[in-house]
């Protein structure tokens, strides 16, 4: 079993390194992959070592999209070869799961692979989901996860860490994750509260998106 990670400069660490953690605790295989290999900065500066090609990816059983910069977005979503989302829609089709946390889920909306389906993002984004895919059904309430049939979407950055809780246990049972949970103690219970904010208008700058080659319906799967 594998779970693809597509990323790409400027991605978020922890939608990234937080679940990869929690999938390696659970024995299943992550791959990071990008348009071509070498190191990845992370936004915030980690950086990331990824030796696997769009190109040579093998077909994964979840697809997992990371959120990231808004700039970083926008050049991927008007990127005119339309390479990442065009990996994005190759991936869905044989995938059992179609994953994405925090902005990752602007990505998957522009690669029309949320259209008719409930989803969440970041809060800040929500505006992004609402005003520029209107097909997306956004849900209330900022939950951690939404699951739709096959779609999983996660919030904001943290949500991650129970997103890939949940993924694991469509994959591999209730028994398995909760071990996960143990070994990685994960029994947040954060010395702060605060409360969501209103959203501001979307932060991601407008960009015109290529027309998929081949028609516009996506697949259910």
């Amino acid at each position: 079993m594998i779970i693809g990670m597509p990323v790409y400069p400027g991605v978020d660490m922890l939608d990234v390194v937080g679940p990869y953690e929690m999938f390696n605790w659970a024995d299943i295989t992550v791959s990071l992959v990008a348009q071509r290999p070498g190191p990845i900065m992370c936004r915030g500066g980690l950086v990331i070592q990824v030796d696997a090609t769009f190109a040579t990816a093998p077909e994964f059983d979840v697809l997992w999209v990371p959120g990231g910069d808004p700039d970083s977005l926008a050049d991927l979503m008007g990127d005119p070869d339309r390479v990442y989302l065009d990996f994005l829609w190759t991936q869905s089709l044989t995938a059992r799961y179609v994953a994405s946390v925090c902005e990752g889920a602007l990505l998957l909306a522009a690669a029309e692979l949320l259209d008719n389906y409930y989803a969440t993002t970041h809060w800040a984004f929500i505006p992004c989901l609402t005003e520029r895919f209107p097909k997306v059904k956004v849900v209330d309430g900022h939950p951690r996860f939404c699951l739709d049939g096959k779609r999983l979407t996660g919030g904001g950055i943290s949500s991650g860490l129970d997103e890939a809780l949940e993924l694991i246990q469509l994959l591999k049972g209730t028994a398995t994750a909760q071990s996960v949970q143990q070994n990685t103690q994960y029994y947040p219970r954060p010395p702060v509260t605060s409360e969501i904010p209103e959203a501001p208008p979307c932060l991601v700058r407008p960009v015109i998106i290529p027309p998929r080659r081949g028609g516009s319906s996506g697949p259910h799967v």
